[in-house]
C-alpha cells in the first residue's frame, strides 16, 4: 500500500524554534487515483511536504450531485476545496503533526459536520 515518510519530531520541531502551524495548500493540484478510488492532493508544513488521499465515500458525501467520473471527481474536489482542506489540517493535527508520518487517507468520518443536507 502506501508508505509513509519519516519526519521530523515534535522535538526536534521545537528546537528550530516552531510550534505546529496551520497547513498551507499553495500547489491547487489534485488528481485522481483510479486503482485506489482516491483523490491525491498535497498540503505543506514549512518545507515538508505532506500527502493526503481522500476517498471518493467522503468526496460524494460532500457531494452528493456528483456522477461516478474521474472529472466529476476533480470538479467536486475543486467544489469542496476549503472544506477538504480544514478537514485535511485537522486530520494532520490529530495526526501529531507530521510526527514521524507524512501521508493521511481522508475519510467521510473527518468531514462530520461538514455535509451538506
Amino acid at each position: 500500500m502506501f508508505k509513509f515518510l519519516k519526519g521530523m519530531t515534535s522535538n526536534s520541531l521545537a528546537a528550530v524554534g516552531g510550534s505546529m502551524m496551520k497547513l498551507h495548500f499553495p500547489n491547487p493540484s489534485r488528481s485522481f487515483d483510479e486503482i485506489h478510488n482516491q483523490v491525491i492532493f498535497w498540503g505543506y508544513d514549512r518545507a515538508m511536504e505532506v500527502s493526503f488521499f481522500l476517498e471518493i465515500a467522503a468526496l460524494k458525501k460532500l457531494c452528493p450531485e456528483m456522477n461516478n467520473a474521474e472529472s466529476e471527481f476533480l470538479k467536486a474536489f475543486d467544489t469542496a476545496r476549503e472544506r477538504i482542506y480544514a478537514a485535511a489540517d485537522n486530520v494532520y493535527r490529530r495526526g501529531g503533526g507530521g510526527k514521524g508520518t507524512y501521508a493521511y487517507v481522508l475519510a467521510a468520518d473527518d468531514f462530520e459536520g461538514c455535509f451538506r443536507g
